[in-house]
């Protein structure tokens, strides 16, 4: 069996369609697992891909689905965490069942995949080489009050991140954690500042962050900030300044009337 099998969640557009495009060309078989099997299908014809439609906010779903690839591969040498959504609203405003939503498909579905795979993964370590990515964001090491749901499980999504690097790292297997600023997709509106001619400075595409991946797993880098400038000063000032950076990040730039990330 070949570890060059790369496991590709949110594979169907997006960050996650450009770094599957991105291994594609440096040599991996990604699978590429999403709901939207029209998408997930054209992908994988472009790129010599196998799609792998699946809900991933329903635990069995994924577990299931993971379980078979284990069976089929037997070695699986990377894992991209990527699937996610954007959630806007303070803790007053929204509703239980969407923070529970948000939660499974930002952060529990990359556990449960990460879980189910792990004894095809460890393989691949054996075999040389095996890496786990999760496609966080830096609101995951910063608090925004108007996105409470997503901010919160990006935080969980870090976390995790960092917990399973030193659990893994003793069995070969390298954990990459990658926190995007704002990046242009279409499930991820800006809010408008980001269109102006001083905002547009701190935008990226997907292609920019797919890049960051591969340099992330080529180099052996734990994290990586994209762009790191203005973005890696998030957690210094969260960290530093907890007071005033809550009082910056309660401006209004993601309430639900707003173009937002």
């Amino acid at each position: 069996m070949s570890s060059r099998i790369a496991v590709v969640t949110g594979a169907s557009a997006g960050i996650g369609a450009t770094t599957a495009r991105a291994l594609a060309t440096a040599g991996w078989k990604c699978v590429l697992i999403a709901r939207r099997r029209d998408l997930l299908e054209q992908l994988a014809d472009e790129i010599g891909g196998i799609a792998e439609p699946c809900d991933l906010l329903d635990r069995n779903a994924v577990t299931a689905l993971g379980t078979r690839l284990v069976e089929e591969h037997g070695s699986i040498g990377m894992l991209v965490n990527n699937a996610g959504a954007l959630s806007r609203g303070t803790f007053v405003e929204i509703e239980l069942d969407e923070l529970e939503r948000i939660m499974r498909l930002n952060y529990l579905s990359g556990v449960w995949l990460t879980h189910t795979l792990l004894p095809a993964l460890l393989r691949a370590a054996e075999e040389g080489d095996s890496h786990v990515v999760n496609v966080a964001s830096i609101g995951g090491t910063i608090a925004f009050p108007a996105a409470t749901a997503y901010s919160a499980s990006k935080h969980a999504q870090v976390a995790f991140s960092r917990s399973l690097r030193a659990a893994l790292r003793p069995k070969g297997v390298r954990v990459h954690t990658i926190m995007p600023g704002f990046v242009v997709t279409d499930g991820f509106p800006h809010p408008r500042f980001w269109e102006t001619r001083l905002g547009r400075r701190f935008v990226v595409g997907p292609e920019r962050v797919a890049r960051e991946i591969l340099a992330a797993v080529e180099k052996g880098k734990d994290e990586v900030v994209v762009p790191r400038f203005p973005y890696g000063l998030a957690p210094v000032s969260q960290a530093l300044f907890p007071t005033l950076t809550a009082r910056v990040m309660a401006f209004d730039s993601y309430r639900k009337d707003s173009r937002s990330r």
